[in-house]
């Protein structure tokens, strides 16, 4: 309404001016136009009633101009920028179906997005969502917002006797992208936090909720031609992707359930490190990382540990990563992860990974090394076989590569003379995802690991150690396998608010171990129920279209 009169004082002003123009003219005298041929005809002088009406009207002309340039000012929407001004680029929409994240889809304007901040060829813009999380698990497992796959507890054990339940805003994430271009290459420089770190304060549910940031990814990456270059903290390559060998989150699969540690069998670490990419055409990408390497022997997040022989148990901790010190334990050289993918289209992509490892400890009872290679390879596609509708697949194995399936396997055992043997682990996520009604996102998903067992005779010629060796713990587990289906659906979104979502994930979770003893109740297996429910706010606009 507001703009309305507006207007209208406008257009009032418009017709007042006409008005005084025409009255304040002089009259026109009636005179015959002169011909063509009359030689006698010559130009008006300056202060004739003609030229003076001329000139009137050119003013006259030029005030209509203007009003009419401030009319239009006056019913653009808020925010909007004059046609003759700069225009920061318009939000992309996601390159990836709505299937291809949980990240709620904000449709492109024709405005540049409200958080967007553009300086010359650069643009800056938040990225980030509010997160609170309701989950409920029938056995009480001890941990936090994330599920801890390898230690859940068994039947007979007392945290299986009651169920548990917590409000959490850890998932929560925030942070900033940069995009720009600088002497034909385009760079993004993308950082992202979430409050899932470790806090020393005991009252987080007494008085104060004070969750501890923790970062997720700082990196930039650097694109010119048909080369590519990244460096900093990402997702490991080894991570599956939906598009590419892109870093950018949208573009990976680490699924669409609620639960912070994503699922079982899933390949995944998010380390620093350094990766190099070649793009031969828009269908295929090649690229090789150099990533910070661990050797690891369990205990994280639940996972399973080997038992040392007890003349070199010292190795624990100081050479071999049991989780009790902090990047201290001597690596050899970095992981070395090749991918190539392919993307004939939209609709499917394809690609193959390999990792290539090395171990080495120093045995102080005889003064030698022990080095030994790990291996590991992986195989994974996202194809929509129908419209809206994705079948995903991804397959991991190892000799040696088990810390990348979420820590739950160890990566090597040691023997009694000190020398090393990789220990195989491999990985499997397989499922599908479809959009209904373009705002409803429905999933399910089976996910699996399987640890292989490397026994170890002790100094004594007797005792056995190592993994999966008769008599050991029953956290020592076999296998690993979950079920789960959900749902993200989007209340709204706009371009300049953002979008609302509601999620809910279902998950059912087994592990077996290498051994049980006889007659211990729940010893062959346990399971556990988890549901999950989630509120998420996402911030608006989307990163502008990268120029390659």
């Amino acid at each position: 309404m507001y703009k309305t009169k507006r207007a209208g004082f406008v257009l009032s002003c418009v017709a007042v001016a006409t008005m005084n123009v025409a009255v304040g003219a002089d009259p026109p005298r009636s005179a015959d136009p002169p011909r063509a041929d009359d030689k006698t005809t010559t130009a008006a002088p300056a202060d004739s009633p003609e030229l003076r009406l001329k000139m009137q009207l050119d003013e006259q002309q030029k005030e209509i101009e203007q009003l009419r340039v401030a009319l239009g000012l006056l019913n653009k929407a808020p925010g909007a920028t004059d046609v003759a001004a700069p225009v920061a680029p318009a939000p992309a929409a996601p390159a990836a179906s709505p299937a291809a994240t949980a990240t709620p889809m904000v449709p492109a304007t024709p405005a540049s997005s409200p958080l967007q901040i553009k300086i010359g060829d650069t643009t800056i813009m938040p990225v980030g969502f509010m997160d609170l999380t309701a989950d409920w698990k029938d056995k009480n497992a001890g941990g936090s917002l994330g599920s801890s796959f390898g230690s859940i507890p068994y039947n007979n054990a007392t945290t299986a006797k009651l169920s548990e339940f917590r409000f959490s805003p850890q998932n929560s994430r925030i942070g900033f992208r940069v995009d720009g271009n600088w002497k034909g290459a385009h760079f993004i420089g993308y950082n992202e936090f979430d409050f899932l770190g470790t806090s020393g304060g005991n009252n987080l549910s007494i008085t104060n909720g004070a969750f501890v940031p923790r970062i997720r990814l700082y990196w930039v990456d650097v694109r010119k031609n048909k080369f590519e270059f990244l460096a900093g903290q990402s997702w490991s390559m080894l991570t599956p992707n939906r598009k590419g060998i892109s870093a950018l989150p949208g573009d990976l699969f680490y699924s669409q359930v609620v639960d912070v540690n994503y699922m079982a069998g899933l390949t995944w670490t998010r380390q620093p490190g350094v990766r190099f990419l070649y793009h031969p055409s828009e269908q295929v990408t090649m690229g090789i990382s150099f990533e910070n390497p661990d050797q690891y022997i369990g205990g994280s997040s639940g996972g399973s540990s080997i038992v040392l022989p007890s003349a070199l148990s010292g190795l624990a901790g100081t050479q071999l990563d049991n989780q009790t010190n902090v990047q201290t334990i001597p690596n050899v050289h970095p992981d070395i992860i090749a991918k190539i993918a392919f993307d004939p289209s939209n609709r499917t992509h394809l690609e193959f990974a390999g990792i290539d490892r090395t171990f080495r400890v120093w045995n102080p009872l005889i003064n030698q090394y022990s080095t030994k290679a790990g291996v590991g390879g992986s195989i994974n596609a996202n194809v929509e076989i129908l419209k809206n509708f994705r079948l995903v697949t991804n397959n991991y194995w190892s000799d040696g590569g088990g810390r990348y399936l979420f820590g739950q396997a160890p990566d090597v055992v040691l023997h009694a003379d000190g020398t090393l043997s990789a220990l195989h682990a491999g990985g499997t996520v397989d499922g599908f995802e479809t959009v209904v009604n373009k705002n409803t996102l429905l999933y399910a998903y089976y996910g699996g690991i399987y640890i292989g067992r490397n026994v170890v005779v002790d100094a004594n010629g007797t005792s056995l150690v190592g993994y999966g060796y008769r008599g050991s713990s029953n956290s020592q587990n076999r296998d690993i396998q979950e079920l789960s289906f959900g749902f993200n659906q989007t209340i709204w979104k706009d371009a300049r608010y953002g979008a609302l979502n509601l999620m809910g994930q279902y998950e059912f979770l087994m592990r077996a171990p290498w051994y049980y003893a006889a007659n211990v109740a729940g010893g062959k297996g346990t399971h556990d129920n988890t549901i999950y429910f989630n509120v998420r706010y996402t911030l608006p606009g989307g990163a502008p279209p990268v120029e390659k």
